[in-house]
């Protein structure tokens, strides 16, 4: 038989749970914020990509053009990664022996694209426009760091809105609330 609580012992539970159900809310909240915060700040953020590119090699030492490997970065809104075929247009024959043009033959052969992990990727809001920007003479280690000295991409700019508006005060950009958030 279950023993019977007191009143006191009941107003002392509910208490204790009312209690530890605010406290936990707000710890759940103070982690949920303190995670956004983290993540917004960018801080060296490197996410890992399903093969390893070699920004170095590709953009350092072989000079590659950025447009290159993304190919829509100066006609449309979005950067763009290049398809597989693009790669394989030198991968077929340099490089072949290498573990990560392997991986890159394997989805050639295959015919399955490659989902790259978004290294700088803005809120739904905000209306950005690699295609203005280049139009404009900026070039992309502006915002996007010395992607040539790279081994891996990485965020190294905050990308937040005080950062931009500096710029953008700097090299007489629009700083009106709608060149940017819809």
């Amino acid at each position: 038989m279950a023993a019977k609580l007191t009143d006191e012992q009941k107003r002392w539970l509910v208490a204790f749970l009312v209690r530890g159900g605010v406290l936990g809310y707000f710890a759940l909240c103070l982690v949920l914020v303190g995670a956004r915060a983290l993540w917004w700040s960018g801080a060296d953020l490197q996410p890992r990509q399903p093969i390893a590119f070699a920004h170095a090699v590709h953009a350092g030492e072989l000079a590659m053009a950025c447009t290159f490997c993304h190919p829509t970065a100066d006609t449309s809104p979005q950067a763009g990664v290049a398809a597989v075929d693009r790669c394989m247009s030198c991968h077929r024959t340099v490089a072949v022996d290498r573990p990560e043009v392997q991986k890159l033959r394997g989805y050639a052969e295959r015919r399955e694209p490659i989902f790259w992990n978004r290294v700088h990727d803005l809120p739904d809001f905000i209306y950005f426009t690699h295609k203005r920007h280049l139009r404009a003479g900026i070039d992309c280690f502006a915002c996007h760091g010395a992607v040539a000295k790279m081994t891996t991409a990485r965020r190294v700019r905050p990308l937040q809105m005080g950062w931009c508006i500096t710029c953008h005060r700097q090299f007489e950009g629009p700083t009106d609330c709608a060149a940017c958030h819809h």
